[in-house]
């Protein structure tokens, strides 16, 4: 029988906007706050500050623990609520509509000033600002938050997303310049810009690089794992932060749907806590599909570039680079190699049609079917078409060769990357696969059809997977993963023994990559 007096935290049940911005779940929120000393909660003096609030869940748990925290200090609750609402709890909101939200949740009341709200303020605002602001344009971008101008004037009658603690050289006027001890939130995650998943712009990092120009003492934030090893546009950014010895603990979690219902982020998210002068190893939790493991470690590990996810991962890692052997990314070539985007026009009958060039500015004649022997076979997404060999832009010397391709589209947590192609000669691809082939020779068919099953094994995806954590698999993805001697085959057995490889180590390999047939 149904317990007729549950009582559902309406935070929990309300719909996300999109995968852009993301609410909060409470218990999350509270997961979040946990890290933190908790003593904070227990001075009158402690500010906090969530500059990208969206439904106030934040400030509403911050609220209730400094309710009870400062039952000592300030004995009456009217007197308590007012200090805590006027004095250590503040908000920026993301929208007009989340600014409503958040004031409903932390002051009771969408108008701070109004009747219902629990404190009186003087402003309908109170201490959670919104403005309607608009995006600057240098260039045809924001230049603030990089926002395409052409995609905003396409939309001119919605919200514009100009998210305020971003659109201003000085984050600090919102509050007349006030020290926070606490900046905490769940920014918006990308750019409502045509792109989709992994591929569209992230802006996250915006609001990090923000909020530590106010110089808080502690700075929490939840935010796409994706960052950790790649990511579009975040080279400088992830490089920082990675050398930052200042993140205290990082909780990843491999799929977003163990932190957010029904939304999934490539890669997953993670939540860290950053303590200002704190220098030191991070305490590292890793939430895997099927286990929790954690570890004191530095977040990039001596020799490497990017953070290693898991543990088991780093040991095999530095086993592979003890061989010093080169890595298979001096291999790899860009999907563009021949000249092709990944655009195709097919005309009406289906048997004929265009594809556009990788300078995105022109589009050369396709067929369907073979004309003569003279044409070269193009592998597109979904399938193949044939062109003059005289249209291909660039590398025609090299069609006549054999390579393999590899699937620029990839699949974490499965496969890690898509099927491979053996690449005859008279062949060549778009922009849907990068093309490994040696830099200063020719490859047999032999050592072409033995590195197509190399690729196949579990150890090389493994290895792969250290890298990459999105669909989007980039040249640099292959960094980790040697080259191998191709004149003979190559079996998971037999690398396992030439790198040295535990039971163990092979069995969290055998785990966590499933076989390619």
């Amino acid at each position: 029988m149904e317990n007729s007096s549950y009582n559902p935290d309406v935070l929990n049940c309300i719909a996300n906007l999109s995968n852009d911005e993301v609410f909060t779940p409470p218990e999350l929120a509270n997961n979040v706050l946990d890290l933190l000393p908790q003593e904070l909660f227990s001075s009158p003096h402690t500010t906090f500050l969530d500059p990208f609030t969206k439904s106030g869940v934040f400030l509403r748990e911050i609220v209730k623990r400094l309710d009870r925290g400062l039952e000592s200090v300030i004995p009456d609750r009217q007197a308590r609520i007012d200090h805590i609402l006027h004095n250590q709890v503040f908000g920026i909101a993301c929208t007009e509509l989340t600014s409503l939200l958040s004031r409903r949740s932390v002051y009771c009341s969408k108008s701070a000033d109004g009747k219902y709200s629990v404190t009186c303020f003087k402003t309908q605002s109170g201490n959670i600002l919104y403005s309607n602001i608009n995006h600057t344009w240098e260039g045809g971008k924001c230049k603030y938050c990089g926002a395409s101008q052409a995609v905003y004037d396409r939309g001119s009658q919605s919200e514009q997303y100009a998210y305020m603690f971003i659109h201003t050289d000085n984050p600090g006027k919102f509050f007349n310049n006030m020290k926070f001890d606490v900046i905490i939130g769940n920014p918006p995650y990308q750019l409502n810009d045509g792109g989709n998943g992994a591929s569209a712009t992230p802006i996250y990092h915006l609001f990090i690089e923000q909020a530590k120009k106010l110089q808080p003492r502690f700075l929490l934030m939840i935010i796409p794992s994706r960052w950790l090893s790649g990511g579009r546009g975040l080279d400088s950014f992830r490089d920082e932060m990675l050398h930052d010895n200042q993140i205290r603990i990082l909780h990843d979690y491999e799929s977003s749907l163990e932190c957010f219902s029904g939304v999934e982020i490539k890669g997953g998210v993670c939540y860290f806590l950053w303590e200002k002068g704190y220098h030191g190893n991070c305490f590292v939790v890793t939430h895997g599909i099927n286990k929790i493991v954690s570890s004191n470690r530095p977040l990039l590990e001596e020799g490497f570039d990017t953070f290693i996810r898991h543990n088991e991962q780093v040991s095999v890692l530095f086993k592979v680079k003890q061989k010093k052997e080169k890595m298979l990314s001096t291999w790899i070539n860009a999907g563009r190699f021949f000249g092709f985007h990944t655009k195709v026009i097919w005309d009406k009958d289906n048997n004929s049609g265009l594809i556009q060039t990788a300078d995105g500015q022109s589009f050369i004649k396709m067929r369907r079917n073979k004309d003569d022997d003279s044409d070269v076979r193009v592998f597109i997404h979904g399938g193949d078409c044939w062109v003059k060999i005289q249209d291909i832009p660039r590398n025609q010397n090299r069609i006549e060769e054999y390579k393999v391709l590899l699937p620029r589209s990839g699949n974490p947590g499965s496969t890690i990357i898509g099927k491979p192609i053996v690449s005859e000669p008279g062949t060549c691809n778009s922009n849907t696969y990068c093309v490994v082939i040696p830099p200063d020779r020719q490859l047999s068919e032999t050592e072409a059809v033995n590195m197509f099953n190399y690729i196949k094994t579990r150890f090389f995806r493994f290895l792969v997977s250290a890298k990459t954590t999105t669909q989007s698999t980039s040249t640099n993805a292959f960094d980790f993963v040697p080259l191998q001697d191709f004149s003979h085959p190559w079996t998971d057995e037999m690398l396992y023994k030439k790198y040295g490889l535990t039971e163990d180590e092979i069995a969290f390999i055998e785990s966590m990559i499933r076989p390619m047939e």
